[in-house]
């Protein structure tokens, strides 16, 4: 005979921590999961809205990244001379040389070290990345320890706001801008002069070449040429290819980072689930007083 399902309510009220316990840890695996994929799918939405489909990202071959990358100088220059470059109205080659590097900075508050990502730009830089707007300030001298920062730097860290000053790489750098790039992952960086960071960090080489192509139809052609080019030994993407594959490795990253974690909390939390449904079984089919 079937037992009444406010007798089945009362035992559950009856066994409050046990219940609790059980669902609370079904609800930690389903938040942890979503978290990490909401986390994931946030990051590579980021990283591929930052590129433009016409400009081209030149590094070294077998680096994943621009701060795994050196570029020398002369191969810049080889660079900068291919006919795919475009010209800008004043004639000039719309090509940047970059370096990129990471530091540690402390956030407003809590004081804790952060990685934050340094770019060095050439004076193309902004007109390359149209989505990148000053919003507050100028831009910073070429040759001086000037320095824009993204508007996630300035709300974030200190002596990333406007008129602030920040300390790396031996050396103390104003903040002379403060500059937006909508839902981008610059935002996230630091801008200043090329040159100058190149001597702070003692560097001789680009982390990266960027340049816009003159016809978009013409890329394939010139990665071609220069990949196969033994003394280059640079490689070519397009600059919406590179942010999706630095996504791509990333949301792998936390995809297994969330599944580890999710078969974890399951696991541990897999005695408690069984224990509830064989209980509710009990109470439905034989009635019996069933402690878990």
């Amino acid at each position: 005979m079937k037992i009444p399902l406010s007798y089945s309510l009362r035992n559950l009220l009856t066994r409050r921590l046990t219940t609790t316990l059980t669902a609370s840890g079904m609800a930690l695996v389903v938040f942890v999961f979503a978290s990490v994929l909401m986390l994931s799918e946030g990051l590579r939405k980021t990283l591929v809205e930052t590129g433009s489909y016409d400009n081209v990202v030149v590094i070294r071959k077998g680096a994943n990244s621009e701060v795994m990358s050196g570029v020398e100088r002369l191969q810049a220059s080889i660079i900068e001379t291919q006919p795919e470059v475009a010209i800008g109205e004043n004639g000039q080659r719309l090509i940047a040389k970059e370096i990129v590097v990471l530091v540690n900075l402390l956030k407003r508050g809590s004081n804790k070290p952060s990685l934050v990502q340094i770019r060095g730009i050439d004076k193309f830089s902004m007109i390359l990345r149209p989505q990148v707007k000053l919003i507050q300030g100028r831009m910073p001298k070429s040759g001086s320890s000037e320095i824009i920062a993204g508007s996630s730097i300035d709300r974030r860290f200190k002596g990333g706001g406007l008129g602030e000053m920040l300390h790396f790489a031996m050396r103390d750098w104003t903040v002379v801008g403060v500059f937006e790039a909508g839902n981008t992952g610059f935002n996230s960086e630091i801008w200043g002069d090329a040159d100058q960071l190149m001597q702070a960090f003692r560097r001789n080489a680009y982390s990266s070449v960027i340049f816009k192509l003159r016809n978009s139809s013409e890329f394939q052609r010139f990665k071609e040429r220069i990949e196969s080019e033994p003394r280059l030994t640079l490689e070519a993407r397009r600059e919406t290819r590179y942010y999706a594959d630095q996504s791509e490795m990333m949301t792998k990253f936390l995809s297994i980072l969330g599944l580890s974690l999710t078969i974890i909390f399951s696991g541990s939390s897999g005695k408690s689930v069984g224990n509830f449904l064989h209980f509710l079984y009990l109470l439905e089919h034989t009635g019996k007083d069933f402690k878990p």
